[in-house]
């Protein structure tokens, strides 16, 4: 080899000249290792078995460095084993992860650096499971609400909920079992549409770390999408009986809330001025019974159908008040909302609801 040789001859030539200081060998510098790993998991639905880990490190400033080797083990006491090697500055591992991580870098002659941090999948930064799911039941729609208590828990480790949905037998109270991943929020409420009125669902919520745990999921909630529609006006009998009666399912053109003359004898009900000009809410045809609950804020604020309590007798229509009919059809019973949002001298405006699947007596959210 040369370097023996010119190092040799350098000797010669130090002794020659009376020198006795030895030549000084410079060593090649170290790989510079990446610094700053860390991971993130990627949630699966079951929060014990996410579906890998998303590891990332910031790539060194050496020209050097083709590669770079993945390392982990299973617990602090086992030894390190190479998981995978990558040119990239980022490595996902599918599956159920190990507990630690780290990283070094290498060279084209496979010198590595030094490892990077360690990375410990750190169970302790679950979150609790959302509590309070309810549901509101709207038009081809389901909005789902929760209390922030997962938020709450830890607000620095907080990142996003996951809402997940799968079919709902309202007779059985049971959830079905192949569960959809429906989207994801950051707030405590999340809106399904495009939803089959009648069809009933059922919902869960998980929430997310910042490192990716999935926590453990909500009570689920059962709901159903029905029809409705917003300031619908029906005339006093007394006034324009043309206009005073009301369906909230015409069999015969299957139209919803459709306002038509309140002489027909198969209406669910029409609208009566009383001699004191005190508006009413007469039910008409066979089979439909009205009850009322008070006053609602809202539509969506009237509960569930009352299990009992309904009468053919005439209710009198109040501003803010809410209404539920049950009306019956050749499937079974049907339940309808009502909430009279302004009365005039010979109208009503009103906000209706009606629940098409028969024997379904949700109308609205209903939290615990």
């Amino acid at each position: 080899m040369r370097r023996p040789l010119l190092l040799a001859l350098a000797a010669v030539a130090a002794v020659a000249a009376g020198c006795t200081t030895s030549p000084t060998v410079v060593e090649p510098s170290a790989i510079v290792p990446p610094v700053n790993l860390t991971y993130e998991l990627v949630p699966s639905g079951d929060p014990a078995l996410p579906v890998g880990i998303l590891l990332r490190w910031d790539p060194p400033n050496d020209s050097r460095v083709v590669a770079y080797n993945v390392y982990s083990r299973s617990s602090t006491g086992s030894a390190w084993g190479l998981r995978a090697t990558t040119t990239s500055a980022s490595f996902y591992d599918l599956g159920a992860p190990d507990l630690q991580y780290e990283v070094t870098a290498r060279d084209a002659g496979g010198i590595e650096s030094v490892p990077t941090n360690v990375a410990t999948v750190d169970a302790n930064n679950q979150l609790p499971a959302p509590a309070g799911l309810v549901g509101i039941s709207l038009n081809t729609a389901i909005q789902t609400s929760w209390l922030p208590n997962a938020r709450n828990a830890a607000p620095s480790l907080f990142r996003y909920y996951r809402v997940y949905s799968t079919s709902y037998n309202i007779d059985t109270n049971l959830c079905g079992t192949q569960w959809l991943l429906e989207g994801t929020t950051v707030s405590e409420d999340f809106v399904s549409s495009g939803l089959t009125n009648g069809v009933s669902i059922c919902f869960a919520v998980s929430a997310v770390s910042t490192d990716g745990h999935e926590s453990n999921w909500s009570t689920p909630w059962g709901d159903t999408p029905r029809p409705d529609a917003r300031n619908v006006m029906i005339t006093a009998f007394q006034q324009t009986a043309s206009t005073s009666g009301f369906l909230f399912y015409d069999v015969a053109t299957t139209g919803l809330g459709v306002v038509t003359s309140g002489s027909r004898t198969d209406i669910d009900f029409r609208l009566d001025r009383h001699g004191d000009g005190t508006l009413w809410l007469l039910p008409i045809r066979s089979g439909s019974t009205v009850v009322g609950v008070g006053p609602v804020t809202d539509l969506t604020s009237i509960d569930r159908a009352p299990l009992g309590g309904y009468s053919a007798a005439a209710v009198q229509a109040v501003i803010g008040s809410g209404y539920v009919f049950q009306t019956t059809q050749t499937d079974g019973v049907h339940f309808g909302g009502l909430r009279v949002t302004a009365l005039g001298t010979g109208y009503a405006i009103v906000d209706w609801s009606y629940q098409t699947d028969f024997g379904n007596p949700e109308l609205r959210r209903v939290r615990p």
